[in-house]
């Protein structure tokens, strides 16, 4: 992240991939009207930036269309300039676009799955993740990203998670490889919070988790991580690690063998009662 602010609230937002078209036309119009508001209101960038707590290099990237800000830099603008909720209410083109490109399109259609079917085998899977273990996965990439980079990161990822707002929510399945829930990602405090979390939207009547035992002697999930979503007209996309070249697919020929695979495993895998119990049991542990 940028460098604070005098009072600490500083939080300057993302840069624009320049290979996002889409990012870069939006950012780009709602930096213009920005500076347009900022212009009739007779006020200079850096009178500006002092009124709602940001640097005045933060404004011109904003204004440039270089920068996207964050939802609270607009709130701020809007109370500044005295827009009347016209520059608050940008902030539902800016959703379009704060995240990557390819997170975008991930979330657009889990957000439109009426089912959603995923194994994992080496970490809790991205919509059960606690803020703490996404930020913990980041921040060990390699090569290493940058406090920047894993912030976007770790945002994009957390809001996905508005799939468990849904209403009618989607039928939801994971299957759990019982490594990942013993692995210490981020240190014992972040994984008590990530097991804490698995048994709260194991709660959720639409919410299936289950646990795929180590000493399990027949295993389908070998080829590594599936996950297959399935929509309300019928259609799917899914994708297998070590199946198809780990291409997303949606012949049905396809979508079949997944099913066929992912059926197995939570055939193979501890029931839902008897996962919560283990997890439960983990966590005693921890």
């Amino acid at each position: 992240m940028g460098v604070d602010s005098s009072d600490g609230t500083e939080e300057p937002g993302w840069d624009v991939d320049p290979e996002d078209e889409q990012g870069v036309a939006v950012v780009a119009a709602l930096g213009r009207q920005l500076k347009a508001w900022r212009e009739s209101a007779g006020m200079r960038a850096a009178d500006f930036g002092a009124a709602i707590q940001y640097g005045e290099d933060q404004v011109r990237k904003v204004e440039a269309g270089k920068r996207i800000p964050r939802p609270e830099y607009l709130d701020r603008a809007d109370e500044v300039l005295g827009a009347g909720g016209k520059i608050a209410a940008m902030k539902a083109d800016l959703e379009q676009v704060r995240y990557p490109k390819k997170i975008r399109a991930l979330a657009k259609m889990e957000g439109k799955a009426v089912e959603v079917s995923a194994y994992g085998n080496h970490n809790i899977h991205g919509l059960l993740q606690t803020e703490g273990y996404a930020r913990a996965l980041f921040e060990m990439a390699q090569p290493p990203q940058s406090p920047e980079e894993v912030e976007r990161g770790v945002a994009a990822r957390l809001a996905r998670q508005t799939i468990f707002d849904r209403s009618p929510g989607p039928a939801l399945s994971f299957v759990q490889e019982e490594v990942t829930l013993r692995r210490t990602i981020g240190g014992t405090m972040v994984r008590r919070g990530q097991l804490e979390r698995l048994l709260e939207l194991g709660q959720l009547r639409n919410v299936t988790i289950q646990v795929m035992p180590t000493n399990c002697d027949d295993h389908a999930g070998m080829e590594g991580l599936i996950q297959v979503l399935k929509f309300a007209d019928g259609s799917a996309v899914g994708r297998g690690e070590g199946i198809f070249n780990g291409r997303p697919v949606s012949d049905p020929k396809q979508l079949r063998i997944l099913d066929l695979q992912y059926g197995m495993i939570r055939a193979q895998a501890l029931s839902p009662r008897e996962s919560r119990a283990f997890v439960e049991k983990l966590l005693g542990e921890t």
